[in-house]
């Protein structure tokens, strides 16, 4: 059965391009889970295949960035255009549920994460593992995607590391569960298709 109770197709394609990187990015959120992820940052690339699978988006993402100064601007700029895309995709936002929430186990590691996809952005970010680094991949920038991500969305996400070691184990729970906590914000509410989730009359 799909997630979507509409007929319209929830979907976006985005493209930025600045004088660090050159992304282009396409999304359904109503998916099966394909991905096809080429960013110049095997861990990242890893990470954003999870992501799609574990939401039950189709993603495409081509970036060309830095990467021989950092890895920071292709993964904070892949942040604001899946954010974007993610705004773009839900359009007036009629009918989906908005909050999402879901705590996923990692081997050793535990992930909670609470979103609000209501156009209001915050990040709130507790996740500090032992150590740090995937090989040169500095799990630090996960944050700075999960900040982008959250200001070109206007979501208000809580990221929060319950427990965790293994650098690997963390990255790859955060992931997992924001990407099954967004499955949850977006998917369409059946008793108020028609109804905007909130009492203000506009998000």
């Amino acid at each position: 059965m799909a997630k979507i109770l509409k007929s319209v197709v929830r979907t976006a394609t985005v493209r930025r391009q600045t004088a660090e990187t050159d992304i282009v990015l396409a999304l359904t959120i109503d998916g099966r889970g394909a991905s096809e992820i080429a960013t110049g940052v095997p861990f990242f690339d890893h990470m954003l295949t999870l992501f799609a699978k574990h939401g039950l988006f189709d993603l495409q993402v081509k970036a060309k960035g830095d990467v021989e100064v950092d890895y920071h601007h292709t993964v904070e700029d892949v942040g604001l255009v899946l954010g974007q895309a993610f705004k773009e995709a839900l359009g007036d936002k009629v009918g989906i549920k908005r909050y999402g929430f879901f705590l996923l186990p990692m081997d050793e590691s535990l992930a909670r994460i609470a979103v609000d996809v209501g156009g209001r952005p915050h990040l709130v970010y507790e996740a500090n593992a032992p150590t740090m680094f995937v090989r040169d991949f500095n799990i630090i920038l996960v944050k700075e995607f999960c900040r982008a991500f959250s200001n070109a969305l206007g979501a208000n996400l809580h990221v929060q590391l319950v427990y965790g070691e293994e650098p690997h184990h963390v990255a790859e729970a955060i992931f997992k569960c924001l990407a099954r906590a967004l499955d949850l914000a977006t998917q369409i509410e059946p008793r108020a298709a028609d109804q905007l989730p909130s009492t203000k009359g506009k998000i």
